[in-house]
């Protein structure tokens, strides 16, 4: 019995070492990589300059045309991601804080978002790579309910977020194989297709009272003197329940509504996202109420 009991932990030993191994070597990986997304483009960086930061969501990722910006003299990137809520909107720019960026303004998409204040898991997974090597991923995830484990347990987050941040992202990232978020300054233009959902239903939506991560957001930028610029951005006509962006306007009246400044149909690839097309008149907009440059 003694002899398999030592056994057992000889062999409960080894897999420790071999997960806290893993755990380094993928760590370390992940540390030098610079091509794949738009998380690590910040993380392995240090103090960029920029005059126009984009944050928010797919409604932020594919309609503010970021080389629009550029083409008025303004650095510009687009940071918005796909399926991301403001919780990584705030860790992201708290992110580049901590990298000691020097950013004269920040336009924030910030509408249907504001109906949550929960994280978007498969969006924050690929913070967790960074967790022990920057202060600031730590104490954001340090609310949520598996921190500890995420934290303290080696290779576990590797593990729960396999399709995210596992051994097939470890293996195109030795590989340097590039992805496409970090194109065209960081927007993704989309086309208009046939078959998107030109229909949508958000009457039941309602924006929280007190959305914690927006208030983040706007505290970083006063605490850090920088111009902050949220705005509602389009839908398409077939909509039900549009006040909603009523709501939105009565909680946060700073927040600037533009929901309807683009409206058919054509200028859609489904109805919350709209195409090259539409992207690039709305952004004529922004650029012309807010930075004073006509198209």
């Amino acid at each position: 019995m003694k002899k398999f009991l030592i056994f057992i932990a000889k062999i409960l030993v080894v897999v420790i070492l071999i997960v806290i191994a893993l755990d380094g070597f993928y760590t370390y990986v992940f540390l030098h990589s610079k091509n794949r997304g738009k998380i690590e483009k910040v993380f392995n960086s240090k103090e960029e300059k920029y005059d126009v930061i984009i944050l928010g969501s797919s409604r932020a990722n594919n309609h503010f045309v970021a080389q629009m910006f550029e083409d008025k003299g303004l650095k510009t990137f687009n940071y918005g991601m796909s399926g991301g809520h403001l919780f990584e909107a705030s860790l992201m720019l708290k992110l580049m804080i901590e990298r000691k960026y020097e950013i004269k303004n920040v336009i924030l998409e910030a509408d249907l978002n504001l109906s949550n204040d929960q994280e978007s898991e498969g969006v924050s997974a690929k913070f967790l790579p960074y967790i022990h090597n920057s202060t600031v991923i730590k104490q954001h995830f340090a609310s949520q309910k598996d921190f500890k484990e995420l934290y303290y347990l080696p290779f576990y987050r590797f593990i729960k977020y396999d399709g995210k941040i596992g051994f097939r992202e470890v293996f195109h990232v030795l590989e340097g194989e590039k992805t496409n978020p970090l194109d065209n300054l960081g927007y993704y233009p989309l086309v208009k297709h046939k078959s998107g959902n030109m229909k949508n239903n958000i009457v039941n939506l309602n924006p929280l009272p007190h959305n914690k991560y927006y208030e983040e957001i706007k505290n970083i930028c006063r605490t850090n003197h920088i111009n902050l610029i949220v705005v509602m951005t389009p839908m398409c006509e077939n909509v039900k329940g549009m006040n909603y962006f009523d709501k939105v306007k009565n909680a946060y009246p700073e927040i600037h509504n533009y929901e309807n400044v683009v409206i058919e149909d054509k200028y859609f690839s489904s109805c919350g996202h709209m195409n090259d097309e539409g992207a690039r008149m709305f952004t004529s907009r922004i650029l012309k109420d807010f930075f004073d440059i006509n198209k």
